[in-house]
């Protein structure tokens, strides 16, 4: 599976990933989600949002136990952030069929949509519009930077952008979610583990800073008289960086549109997206509200507007203690297991998206340099195969009573 699924959509310059959602590389991967369903007898299904469902059993029964992941990727993408755990839950579908488990509940795969929002800029498009968190309204009015709307680039990769919404009744037929990820950190590296139990998602958002100057001659316009939107922009990328490290919290300015964009012209327009974390709410609010009073006195003395726009914002996730516990208890009950470290993560998933509708937990294999949404994002092979075991044993546990 890895093998075949490693080349759909990889840039042969950078060696990352470029799965955008409804391109043709999202195309690929989703032949290949539908053929890997279809290889195991298994029911497959696109939703009303686009997401993919592999069935093992009848979803109308009700209390499903479903695993799976997301197999879009950020620009230049690594190959495990998503592809990771909808490959180990088909793995770990073999490896109960290996078993002879008997499946007492409905058992689903699932590769959720626009999970890192690398096309239209808001992430877990596809679990958000089926939690209702984001309304089908908000949904039309994405536009990605050539200023194709969602619903047209939909419509083109031939699915009815009329139908998405809310899906309640979905998300009232599934008991358990239980998504595995690589870790996007170094903790169970330095901890000796290959495999973790989430226990809370950091609060996080996207804000947008707008810092408008006026455009003139590189070359012909004097230093004293320029209202240069680059000199605050750069300022304010330091200052986020201090006032994250001050609040142990993190704060990137990782993407920028400059206009007119011409090297011997001076800026009108610096737009930079800001994305910020932290363990809790108060902290975040501290470090953002930090930056964007710095951007505001820097923007003032040199001259230039600025408009601060918060795009999207996740609160803080606490799976839940019940699902997580029992998790820790599977994993550990033979008794020739360590106890299963328990740890928080300051990246977003679907499964924090759907952690509001339904009882939703994660597992997370080791990384052993912590790098991620990158090309040299990396799990060795005993990790993943370790992973595989680890979730196998947990849907055994849940779907195999």
């Amino acid at each position: 599976m890895w093998r075949d699924l490693a080349p759909l959509g990889r840039d042969p310059r950078t060696g990352g990933y470029r799965r955008y959602a409804w391109t043709p590389a999202d195309a690929e991967c989703r032949a290949w989600f539908r053929a890997q369903a279809g290889a195991r007898g298994l029911t497959h299904e696109t939703d009303r949002n686009g997401n993919q469902w592999a069935w093992l059993g009848d979803p109308a029964r009700g209390d499903a136990v479903v695993t799976g992941s997301h197999l879009d990727s950020v620009p230049d993408g690594g190959p495990f952030d998503g592809p990771l755990g909808v490959v180990s839950a088909f793995a770990a579908l073999d490896e109960l069929r290996r078993r002879g488990a008997e499946v007492s509940r409905p058992l689903a795969i699932v590769n959720f949509g626009d999970e890192e929002g690398a096309r239209f800029g808001l992430a877990c498009v596809g679990s958000r519009l089926t939690a209702g968190r984001l309304t089908r309204e908000q949904a039309f009015a994405l536009r990605d930077p050539d200023g194709v709307s969602l619903p047209a680039a939909m419509e083109a990769a031939g699915h009815d952008p009329e139908a998405i919404g809310a899906d309640p009744d979905r998300l009232a037929g599934i008991g358990a979610f239980v998504e595995l990820h690589v870790e996007q950190g170094r903790s169970l590296d330095l901890s000796g583990d290959p495999v973790g139990v989430a226990s809370a998602i950091w609060p996080h958002g996207r804000w947008r800073f707008d810092f408008r100057g006026e455009a003139n001659h590189a070359g012909t316009t004097r230093l004293a008289d320029r209202r240069d939107p680059m000199l605050p922009y750069a300022e304010t990328v330091l200052a986020a960086r201090r006032s994250a490290r001050l609040a142990g919290a993190v704060a990137t300015f990782g993407k920028v549109a400059v206009e007119p964009n011409g090297v011997n012209a001076i800026p009108s327009l610096v737009r930079g997206w800001l994305d910020s974390r932290a363990a809790d709410q108060s902290t975040l609010d501290t470090v953002v509200g930090a930056i964007e009073e710095a951007a505001r006195d820097h923007a003032v003395r040199h001259g230039v507007d600025l408009a601060v726009v918060r795009e999207s914002f996740t609160p803080v996730v606490d799976f839940e203690d019940t699902l997580r516990d029992e998790l820790s208890h599977i994993l550990t009950r033979d008794g020739s297991r360590r106890p299963i470290p328990v740890l928080g993560t300051g990246a977003g998933h679907d499964a924090g998206i759907l952690s509001a509708s339904v009882p939703t937990a994660m597992l997370f294999v080791r990384n052993p340099t912590g790098v991620s949404h990158s090309p040299a994002e990396h799990a060795t092979e005993d990790d993943c195969l370790t992973g595989v075991a680890a979730l196998a044993d947990v849907l055994e546990g849940l779907a195999c009573r």
